[in-house]
């Protein structure tokens, strides 16, 4: 009885896995057969079946063998659309533009114009990231809308252009704020500066328009006696200019803080320099002193640096 238990078992996982061959055979004669129609026809299958590895190592050997043939432009469409449904967004994107460029009379073209430059989006990587991609997507997107201004899908570019516009400025406002946490204050200013010039629009201007005050502040109260008087007095500037810009801003407390220690600073400085106009040992050690004074971040601050 067991042993007719175990032929029997023995029988049944033989033939499957005879079945299992059999299929996996005819799949491997497939892709080494010269019969590119069937391939074609069997990808498309594969394709709609949502078989897309399967689909894609049809396409692979079919695009050499397709190209500059008549009809080619069907197996290239699916070609692509087989790497997009497999998230290799690179890949997708090189076959549409190609698609894009080498069928332009097509009228799948503009479709695959705006799957390249949508492709290039879904690329774009956090903030946080290097942000080429991001760079480029737009590019293309606006290439898109450049090409087929009166598309459908001119509305979807713009919103798509947009989400990555924030994705900039977001990177640009965290990088600026990381300069003052490593407490690089004029880069701080600098980089604060260009990001109110580069997005005017921002929702994070008023603050920082208000870290604008504060960098400013810790850049002169850390310079060279010699020179913290001028950086006070920019500091006191952009005090005035913000208060101007925002008189109901919820930083108004803080920035008058920050106005009355730099005023403290002058009054503290410009008896500073009286001293040393007549105090020569005191006169001497400011000659030594470095524009700016060095400072040593800790190994925190050391470890966390501005991305690209």
């Amino acid at each position: 009885m067991f042993k007719k238990l175990s032929l029997g078992f023995f029988s049944a996982s033989l033939a499957a896995v005879l079945i299992f061959a059999g299929c996996k055979s005819k799949f491997e004669k497939l892709k080494a057969s010269n019969d590119n129609l069937k391939k074609y026809q069997e990808a498309i299958k594969y394709y709609n079946k949502k078989e897309y590895t399967k689909a894609l190592e049809l396409f692979d050997d079919l695009s050499v063998k397709y190209r500059g043939r008549q009809g080619a432009e069907d197996m290239f469409y699916y070609y692509a659309y087989t790497n997009y449904k497999l998230k290799d967004f690179t890949s997708a994107r090189y076959q549409f533009k190609n698609f894009a460029e080498n069928y332009q009379a097509d009228p799948r073209a503009e479709e695959c114009r705006f799957m390249a430059a949508y492709c290039f989006y879904l690329d774009s990587p956090n903030y946080t990231l290097d942000q080429d991609n991001t760079t480029k997507a737009i590019e293309a997107l606006q290439l898109f809308i450049n090409l087929y201004p009166k598309s459908d899908r001119v509305a979807e570019a713009s919103k798509l252009i947009q989400d990555l516009r924030d994705k900039l400025e977001e990177k640009s406002y965290t990088n600026a704020k990381l300069y003052l946490t490593i407490m690089d204050y004029q880069s701080a200013v600098i980089a604060f500066g260009n990001s109110l010039r580069d997005y005017p629009d921002t929702k994070y201007a008023e603050e920082m328009d208000f870290l604008t005050i504060k960098a400013q502040y810790l850049y002169a109260k850390n310079s060279n006696e010699r020179r913290q008087e001028e950086r006070y007095n920019q500091a006191i500037s952009f005090h005035d200019q913000f208060v101007e810009k925002y008189p109901n801003s919820k930083y108004l407390k803080e920035a008058a803080s920050l106005k009355k220690d730099s005023e403290n600073g002058i009054k503290q400085v410009q008896r500073f320099m009286a001293e040393a106009a007549t105090n020569v040992r005191l006169a001497r050690k400011l000659a030594q002193k470095d524009s700016v004074k060095i400072q040593v971040p800790s190994e925190k601050q050391q470890s966390q640096k501005i991305p690209n």
